[in-house]
């Protein structure tokens, strides 16, 4: 069962989001889903249902993502942390080209492989968009 997110607070991150899913940019307008309040850092890991721990998220996104706060890169077996819409720049770890999602480090890397951002089907959701 999800964490009960105040009305107020989930405005405050639509808006702060302006409207756009912060891992993906897609905008809610372009989404048949819905968009949801996502814990950057779950609930299940120590992480508070406030301002700062909270970011807006498409449906693919916060789905793929779930309670994961990171994951394993092969083949060096490291394990790193996920992207955070609020302490990390979105152009410093993500490139999107052509509709195709590139790490520009191993944040982006690990983000793009949890989120799934570069199925099929999501590149050609994205295709659909523009």
């Amino acid at each position: 069962m999800g964490a009960y997110i105040p009305d107020r607070l989930r405005a405050l991150v639509t808006i702060r989001a302006e409207h756009r899913c912060e891992y993906c940019k897609a905008h809610e307008d372009d989404s048949f889903l819905g968009f949801q309040v996502d814990h950057i850092i779950s609930i299940k890991h120590g992480g508070e249902t406030e301002a700062e721990n909270l970011a807006w998220s498409c449906f693919a996104c916060n789905n793929n993502k779930g309670s994961d706060v990171g994951t394993v890169l092969l083949p060096e077996n490291r394990f790193i942390r996920l992207y955070n819409p609020r302490s990390d720049h979105w152009s410093e770890h993500f490139e999107l080209l052509d509709y195709v999602f590139y790490a520009k480090s191993e944040i982006g890397e690990a983000t793009i492989k949890v989120l799934k951002l570069n199925d099929v089907e999501r590149v050609m959701e994205r295709q659909l968009w523009f």
